[in-house]
């Protein structure tokens, strides 16, 4: 167990966290949710030991091993992928190394042996002799091949070693695990695999995440940080929606009738204060008046932004043709005769765990780049609007907010430009920033500003949701639903992949594709065999390469 215990946190005047009381119970796991800038992080900083609070203290049951998910990317470049995941217990990863040490010496002595001896003892208890196959089994699960396990982890790349701190973080059974945006970064099969190892997890979870369906699949309870307190709510994160709405309807509505008695008292008493034989009465009804107390409502520091893409003219049934696209690059097959049509009602997710295959397809259909082979043909009525993965380019220049977006609206008026910046949560000064200093969050933002001005009726996103924060997500879950052009689009969250799409396209590793139409939860049921030949292609194309 772990728990704050009147937790402040100040940062100069401003309180981010004020008396927070709260218990997280071994067997539950808690996501821990709130808008940008509400201190989730922050939070799990506190509990791990990272930062000190202002006052109040984190209380642990003595004994209890804990392990918080880092991301650092570079800490460990020095290191083999093997001893990073086992340094997650930091004991045993000790012990190992002590233990080699002393049997490399040449002069071996009587006490060498002993500490031997007793090293071997504690080592056994741990388990340590499970632990390289116990990291393999994570490694594996989180889609490291096994000829990586004992390669350097610079020679890695990003994608690859955040898997393997997450492999780390969930090393050894720890006691209390803190996860702070485990999905990021992760392909679907990669957080299939998180949610159902947290979902036969034994012990205390804490994750931050924005994938509302990570959070539905693996929470038992919602802490939600609002204004500086946490509120617990038992349930996922729809339940605790729900719930949450329910309380403030529940507390209007209370509200309302509180307001309407306050009404009906004050006429009373200002009709009858001065009648002599009804002034017992009135008396009477001030007492009443002065203890009714309005609930106070305070809203919430979430802000939704507004997503709506309207295509500026109707779509026609012929949209895409792809006959035959090969695509090789640093001497590595990406994609190997990729052909599919795409109607005026194709909504399409491409998946797979081939996130590099995906970008370049993405890239050949918007004339980033060409193919080796093959040919695409957009129809006359099709205009498209692409949002990459990497929009570092877009953003490499010294221009304000209002003046990039201007460059990509047909109608040049700045009142016009700035209503989609504040759809966006870009106001008053806000356009008059310069893009190249923006964070990541609001790089996306205008990006989807951009989607929105552009009026296409085909969309091709690539990894739209990265950076964004929940209530974005949802505001873009919701705008896809309802655009009624055509969706080429790869996404991390299930829950936009399953609402969205009615066609999956998985771009398998040797290039390949499979295409169906369907929902995504129906084809991760009636393509288990395809998802395991995926695996299988990937370790063959491995063998290859060495």
């Amino acid at each position: 167990m772990i728990s704050a215990n009147n937790v402040t946190l100040r940062l100069g005047k401003k309180a981010l966290f004020e008396d927070v009381n709260i218990k997280f119970t071994e067997g539950n796991c808690y996501g821990l949710i709130g808008a940008n800038g509400a201190g989730k992080s922050t939070f799990l900083k506190i509990l791990s030991g990272e930062l000190d609070s202002t006052s109040g203290e984190i209380a642990v049951t003595p004994g209890q091993r804990l392990s918080f998910l880092k991301q650092d990317h570079f800490q460990y470049d020095e290191y083999p992928v093997m001893d990073t995941v086992i340094m997650g217990n930091a004991r045993l990863y000790e012990i190992m190394k002590e233990k080699d040490s002393i049997y490399a010496k040449e002069d071996f002595t009587d006490e060498d042996g002993i500490r031997a001896s007793e090293l071997e003892a504690e080592f056994a208890d741990m388990d340590g002799w499970e632990a390289e196959s116990d990291a393999s089994t994570l490694l594996n699960g989180l889609g490291i091949e096994t000829e990586f396990h004992y390669s350097l982890m610079k020679d890695l790349t990003g994608a690859q070693k955040v898997k393997i701190l997450l492999a780390q973080a969930l090393f050894g059974n720890p006691d209390i695990l803190l996860l702070d945006e485990p999905t990021n970064h992760l392909d679907l099969d990669a957080i299939a695999w998180l949610e159902e190892f947290l979902i036969n997890f034994d012990n205390t979870v804490i994750v931050v995440s924005h994938d509302r369906y990570f959070l539905n699949k693996v929470c038992t309870h919602i802490a939600d940080i609002d204004y500086g307190k946490i509120q617990l709510y038992a349930g996922n994160y729809d339940f605790w929606y729900e719930s949450s709405q329910l309380m403030i309807r529940q507390m209007k509505e209370a509200n309302k009738k509180k307001e309407e008695k306050i009404k009906e008292l004050q006429e009373f008493i200002s009709r009858f204060s001065a009648n002599a034989s009804k002034s017992k009465q009135a008396t009477s009804r001030k007492k009443a008046l002065e203890k009714i107390q309005l609930d106070e409502i305070r809203p919430s520091s979430r802000k939704y932004p507004y997503i709506d893409f309207r295509p500026n003219r109707e779509i026609g049934n012929e949209v895409l043709t792809v006959e035959g696209i090969s695509k090789t690059i640093d001497g590595v097959k990406v994609l190997d005769n990729i052909s599919f049509i795409l109607g005026h009602d194709d909504k399409v997710a491409f998946v797979g765990s081939n996130e590099f295959a995906k970008t370049t397809l993405f890239k050949i259909l918007s004339g980033e780049m060409e193919p080796d082979e093959g040919s695409y043909k957009w129809g006359v009525t099709t205009s498209q609007s692409y949002f990459p993965k990497d929009n570092t380019k877009e953003f490499d220049n010294d221009d304000i907010i209002v003046d990039w977006l201007t460059q990509y609206s047909e109608i040049k008026d700045v009142t016009y430009v700035r209503g989609f910046l504040g759809r966006m949560l870009f106001a008053g000064e806000d356009g008059v920033k310069k893009v190249r200093i923006l964070s990541g969050g609001e790089k996306v933002r205008c990006m989807l500003s951009k989607l929105m001005i552009s009026g296409a009726n085909v969309l091709i996103l690539d990894e739209p949701t990265d950076h964004l924060d929940m209530e974005s997500i949802t505001a873009l879950n919701n705008g896809l639903i309802k655009f009624p052009g055509v969706l080429l689009f790869s996404s991390r969250d299930h829950q936009i992949v399953q609402t969205t799409a009615n066609r999956i396209i998985e771009i398998l590793p040797n290039g390949s594709m499979i295409d169906k139409i369907t929902t995504y939860d129906e084809y991760l049921e009636s393509d288990e065999m395809a998802r395991k030949r995926t695996v299988y292609t990937s370790n063959k194309f491995a063998e290859e390469d060495d």
